[in-house]
């Protein structure tokens, strides 16, 4: 395909001063605030989608006839335009007239930004690459409609997103990427030597994921040492599907690309919604199998087996049960399009990580966790901690932040719900304990696991308070002196030991047991003392009581 570039119309000026230059002929302002924005460039709009042209500081020139074919609404354009950092827009007409459409100028006033009507031709050095900037929007215009052919033609004929993916490497040269809205990657396409460049490209973490929380991988086009991306949203009914990348290491990219990677986006956006509306109806069936198979409704082992084969699933073997949980936060509100429910993303995102490690297992987003249904291997553990870094990546700020409780393993169908509620606990105690992004194995609870089963909360904060005094009050002191606590009971109080872990001196530390023995008794003489603080600590652990 062409790549033409866009030149750009550099200028330096508050805008009272461009109006008074012979760019705008007879300009008349019709609407925006008193402010007086600075210009740093002059743009042009010949095609009713410019949003790869915009930039800030940009006087936008366009005629009533390109405003005529804006399909968005008019308060959406100028919110585009001044979300862009766009400094004014200015309607060029012709001998005769110069109304706007009501409903533009509103959104223009509305929005406090500057819209300006004018007659005549410009004439001004920073319009001098008018023409040939049109001209090239035109071509990426024409362009933009033969990739969308190209594009709806595989989904006619039963494509995916990796047919589409290797049509759009192959006719933009380069490296072609999709993945889901936090960057996992769902497939790409393209000559073997990009894609190695896109590995490394600082766009992408270690661990594979697109950077879509950072400057390096957000939407839009990036440069890197002669290499770029171009970035676009998959968005289809204001939900937020995913992301489309260009990656090139052997050419120039420009707005042009971004143009085309936007188009091609939308068609994406078409096999998504369409992948994702058989899909739920499928979901829906083997949400409902699982759910009765963690309450113990599903049937006999044969039935149980049977049913799963239908779903690709290996149960017929030794199992364990995952249960994955958000953590909760506060999310501030955001203007950016919606996204699929938490639980459903996370779903997504493990049944693509777990998909080559093990084709047996059931992954199913149930309401408020996603569940897998896995096989047992050499290390089981080692194989969901590897499933939680592929998922969670780097942890940036995109990633929203999750539990996990891993039960003990079975060969019996009928112990899954049994199991369900190990994993349940671990779970839930697990995140108590050590916060969020936790990952937890029941057996590893020890006496949490019992202390899980008192069910009167109150009664277990009541005896942590009256075992520790005042070591739960809210100073730092007391926390300190908790911690040594802590480190003695653990080393069945040795002093010597105690002082070297928690780097005292041995008198020091001789000083803290005798403080603490004032405050709490003298539990370096009595085992059953010694017992009620240990617990006493983990309850204040698990409870959160003064964390």
């Amino acid at each position: 395909m062409a790549n033409p570039a866009v030149p750009a119309s550099e200028v330096n000026a508050v805008l009272s001063e461009l109006l008074r230059t012979p760019l705008l002929p007879g300009v008349r302002k019709v609407a925006g605030g008193s402010e007086d924005p600075t210009v740093a460039r002059v743009g042009f709009m010949a095609v009713p989608d410019i949003g790869p042209w915009l930039r800030h500081g940009q006087l936008l020139i366009t005629t009533p006839e390109t405003l005529a074919r804006v399909t968005e609404t008019f308060k959406a354009f100028v919110g585009r335009l001044s979300t862009r950092g766009v400094a004014a827009l200015a309607v060029q007409f012709g001998a005769d007239g110069d109304t706007l459409a009501p409903e533009l100028v509103d959104a223009a006033e509305s929005a406090g930004f500057p819209l300006l009507v004018f007659h005549g031709a410009c004439d001004h050095p920073a319009a001098r690459d008018r023409e040939q900037t049109e001209s090239a929007q035109i071509d990426a215009m024409f362009g933009a409609e033969r990739l969308r052919r190209l594009l709806v033609d595989v989904v006619m004929g039963g494509g995916g997103l990796p047919q589409l993916t290797e049509v759009i490497a192959r006719e933009m040269k380069g490296a072609a990427l999709i993945t889901t809205s936090d960057g996992r990657e769902i497939c790409r396409a393209g000559d073997a030597a990009e894609r190695k460049h896109l590995s490394a490209c600082p766009a992408v973490d270690s661990t594979g994921r697109l950077r879509t929380d950072t400057v390096e991988g957000g939407l839009g086009l990036h440069e890197f040492d002669g290499q770029f991306i171009a970035v676009s949203a998959i968005s289809a009914n204001h939900i937020d599907h995913g992301r489309l990348a260009l990656f090139t290491g052997e050419r120039v990219m420009t707005s042009y690309d971004q143009y085309l990677v936007e188009r091609a986006a939308s068609v994406c956006a078409l096999v998504i919604t369409r992948e994702q509306a058989v899909a739920s109806v499928e979901e829906r069936h083997r949400a409902n199998f699982v759910h009765d198979l963690l309450l113990g409704r599903a049937g006999d082992h044969d039935h149980v087996v049977s049913h799963a084969k239908t779903f690709g699933w290996d149960f017929d073997r030794p199992l364990v049960i995952v249960s994955i949980e958000p953590d909760p936060i506060d999310e501030p509100a955001s203007a950016a399009p919606a996204r699929l429910p938490v639980v459903d993303r996370q779903a997504m995102a493990f049944s693509g990580a777990i998909a080559h490690r093990d084709p047996g297992a059931a992954v199913t987003a149930l309401t408020g966790e996603t569940v897998i249904v896995m096989g047992v291997g050499t290390d089981t553990m080692a194989l969901v901690r590897d499933l939680v870094t592929v998922v969670r990546g780097e942890g940036g700020g995109g990633r929203r932040p999750f539990s996990v409780g891993v039960s003990r393993p079975t060969a019996a169908i009928d112990a899954v719900p049994a199991l369900y509620s190990q994993a349940r606990t671990a779970l839930t105690v697990g995140r108590r304990i050590s916060g969020p992004w936790t990952v937890t194995q029941f057996d590893d609870l020890g006496v949490y696991r019992l202390l899980s089963l008192v069910e009167d909360e109150n009664e277990l904060e009541t005896f942590a308070r009256e075992t520790l005094r005042e070591l739960t009050e809210e100073t730092a002191e007391a926390q300190d002196m908790r911690k040594t606590l802590e480190v003695l009971l653990a080393t069945n109080i040795n002093i010597a030991e105690t002082a070297r872990k928690l780097h005292f001196h041995y008198n020091t530390l001789r000083y803290r047991v005798v403080k603490l023995e004032k405050m709490l008794g003298p539990f370096t003489a009595q085992p059953e003392l010694r017992l009620d603080l240990s617990l006493a600590l983990k309850i204040t652990a698990m409870r959160g009581i003064n964390h």
